[in-house]
């Protein structure tokens, strides 16, 4: 089968699209004929070095997929071949077909389009995980997002609206913007060219904002922690810009709010079960149009390098699929 490799820590242009040999399921796993698998900006990350986890090299990158069991490990009972699954093996989606544990496949209505399921879980549930996990988001309250336009950012304002806040859809450019407003945004800022705290007392009426979620970081941090309203929640999710922010702490000081940590991976990791519950009531949600995926481009897996260029480099808007 095909797969894309990653031999060394290295710039994306270095990755390569090989033959490799066919997976096979252990007593514990199933392996899934891949249909589609969703790229995120963690991937391009950890191709080339640059994230918090270096796996084991050489190695297959991608993290989630959706797809159709093909074979079944001796001791898997309620999995069979022939079924549509989700997969969320973290290693491994950017190829034909992968082996994953049973435990982390979900079954898939088939009503549900694979490009659809695939591009759900990291982006969908990360923005979940957020703004109702550690936000505590309420109806009426104001969500301030930056990197409107992105993964993260489109689902984070989708799930904004559906939990009833008023949205603040803010990015860097008018497709960006228009990729935010097309997911329900109430407003939008283009801080590239709008002064981004003027803006936002302008809309709030010099109130604030009550909750921000930023999956982007630089330059964009202090105005946005700047403009929270008093018990404002200030959620940090990312660093897309590249660089780590350092705010002044007397801004939380003065405001009475909090700054808040969300990492998805690790929630996961130690709360299984009600990940699962979340992921799951996502893709209900999905199932039913309550949330629909702004999938903007797709790439077979012979381009999948160039997806994550694409990607890395902020060039997109909303979700990149790979089809292999």
């Amino acid at each position: 089968m095909k797969a894309l490799i990653c031999r060394a820590f290295a710039p994306l242009d270095a990755l390569t699209v090989e033959e490799v040999p066919a997976p096979v399921a252990g007593p514990d796993e199933v392996v899934v004929d891949v249909k589609a698998a969703s790229v995120n900006y963690p991937d391009a990350l950890i191709v080339q070095g640059k994230y918090q986890v270096r796996p084991e090299l050489p190695f297959i990158p991608g993290a989630e997929l959706a797809g159709i069991v093909r074979s079944v490990g001796e001791r898997v009972t309620d999995l069979r071949a022939g079924m549509p699954v989700l997969g969320l093996p973290m290693r491994g989606a950017f190829a034909e077909a992968v082996a994953l544990p049973a435990a982390t496949a979900v079954p898939l209505d088939p009503s549900l389009p694979f490009d659809t399921a695939a591009a759900v879980p990291m982006t969908y549930g990360t923005a979940y995980h957020a703004l109702c996990d550690r936000a505590q988001l309420q109806p009426r309250e104001t969500l301030l997002v930056l990197g409107a336009g992105g993964g993260i950012g489109t689902a984070a304002v989708e799930l904004g609206k559906l939990m009833g806040a008023i949205v603040i859809g803010a990015a860097s450019s008018p497709e960006k913007l228009a990729a935010a407003k097309r997911c329900g945004a109430d407003y939008t800022i283009d801080y590239a060219r709008e002064d981004l705290r003027e803006r936002l007392r302008q809309i709030t009426g010099g109130r604030g904002v009550d909750v921000v979620c930023d999956p982007v970081g630089g330059a964009y941090t202090e105005p946005a922690l700047r403009s929270t309203a008093w018990g404002g929640r200030y959620l940090v999710v990312g660093f897309a810009a590249g660089e780590i922010p350092h705010p002044g702490l007397n801004l939380p000081l003065l405001k009475g709010s909090a700054i808040v940590g969300v990492f998805w991976g690790e929630f996961r990791r130690r709360d299984p079960e009600r990940a699962r519950s979340e992921l799951e009531r996502l893709l209900d949600y999905a199932r039913a149009q309550r949330i629909e995926p702004l999938i903007t481009a797709k790439y077979p897996l012979s381009e999948a390098g160039r997806a994550l260029a694409d990607v890395y480099g902020r060039r997109t808007a909303g979700k990149v699929v790979i089809e292999p």
